[in-house]
């Protein structure tokens, strides 16, 4: 069963990981999946950098967790500097070593450049030509944006490309972080009033530090911090250790509201960490840890 199969029947928990810069990083990962493991979790994404700076390492995680039949690995994969030829022997080897599911993006921009310099400038494409290419061998995933992509000129047009994601041979959708619990409900209205159908993954970003919070929100993504993180953020504003502890409090009070407004699977940022993320799961209450 893929993963847009198992969120249609209930809600799903899942984990995003990044590649590691060292082979220390790599042994630590290691570490941290074997307890996201315990909580049999339907699947885990792997990211890479602009580029593929860090492909390597991706795969070889995809790799691993594809052999340790604990999850479904699922490799993000992106149209910078992807040739039509790259694209289809990248997936041919991630399929070869039982990797069949992937997060099709544009990407972000290499610094110093403004286009993928590959043969797609949209995620459209890629999804397009990954489905011609291999049909149903593989399941793709698609991006969804509910506060709009920074160069987007207005929410609307970031729907009808989520539609053409969907068109083109999408199986499910994996969004943005954001935090504003009444843009996200507007923006699932909006999405299915269009016409897109798919399962939504939210990303659920943990609040468990002042500086990296504001900088999630703020370095590259463009979201709004709503009166109640802002109030968050102020209260403990000198308190690292009282942020923390309510912020996972925070935290587990928007994976409820998330699936109170219909999300199918809570995709947490686990930032390559394994134990507030167990904290925040126990606290919650949603899953069954197996230990």
């Amino acid at each position: 069963m893929n993963v847009a199969d198992k969120m249609k029947q209930k809600t799903t928990l899942s984990f995003e990981v990044f590649p590691p810069k060292t082979a220390a990083g790599m042994g630590k990962l290691q570490m941290v999946l074997e307890d996201l493991y315990k909580w049999s979790p339907d699947w885990i994404s792997c990211t890479y950098g602009a580029g593929g700076s860090d492909k390597g390492y991706n795969l070889e995680i995809c790799r691993a967790m594809a052999h340790a039949g604990r999850t479904t690995p699922v490799s993000h994969y992106t149209c910078i500097h992807h040739t039509r030829e790259d694209i289809q022997a990248d997936i041919g080897e991630y399929l070869s070593v039982g990797v069949e599911n992937f997060l099709a993006l544009r990407g972000d921009f290499v610094p110093g450049e403004d286009a993928t310099h590959g043969d797609f400038d949209h995620a459209d494409g890629l999804i397009r030509f990954m489905r011609e290419r291999f049909g149903s061998r593989i399941s793709i995933a698609c991006s969804g944006l509910p506060e709009g992509h920074i160069l987007s000129p207005d929410l609307s047009c970031d729907t009808e490309f989520l539609k053409r994601k969907q068109d083109a041979g999408a199986d499910f959708i994996v969004t943005q972080l954001t935090f504003d619990m009444d843009r996200f409900a507007r923006w699932m209205d909006e999405i299915r009033a269009a016409g897109v159908t798919l399962p939504v993954a939210v990303g659920v970003m943990p609040v468990l530090d002042r500086d990296k919070c504001i900088r999630h929100c703020l370095s590259m993504n463009g979201c709004a911090i709503p009166r109640d993180l802002a109030r968050h953020i102020s209260k403990y504003y000198n308190d690292p250790e009282g942020f923390l502890d309510a912020g996972m409090d925070y935290t587990v009070r928007q994976m409820h509201q998330y699936i109170q407004l219909g999300a199918n699977d809570l995709h947490m940022y686990a930032l390559n960490q394994s134990a507030a993320v167990d904290e925040i799961l126990r606290r919650s209450g949603l899953f069954t840890n197996g230990t």
